[in-house]
């Protein structure tokens, strides 16, 4: 059974992922059809930054896991015997 803190920190990193995922989709999605002179796009971040982001997310990502592997390994390695 789940903690009480345990409940918070899985509620809390659901309703980031939620915000980010409703903020990234009117970004992508619903703001291209949106006056450019219109209030909303101030709140925004400018487009170049819509490939920008998940690019460098997604090799932060996938650097965090090479490390990973790499330490996981290293760790599980047996020492060798050396022959005379």
């Amino acid at each position: 059974m789940a903690t009480a803190t345990d409940r918070v920190v899985g509620f809390g990193l659901v309703t980031f992922s939620l915000i980010l995922f409703v903020y990234y989709t009117l970004w992508i999605i619903v703001l291209p059809f949106i006056d450019t002179n219109h209030g909303i796009h101030r709140y925004f971040l400018p487009r170049e930054y819509a490939v920008i982001i998940p690019v460098v997310a997604g090799l932060l990502l996938l650097l965090f896991i090479g490390v990973f592997i790499m330490v996981v390994m290293w760790k599980s390695r047996k020492p060798t015997k050396k022959s005379d």
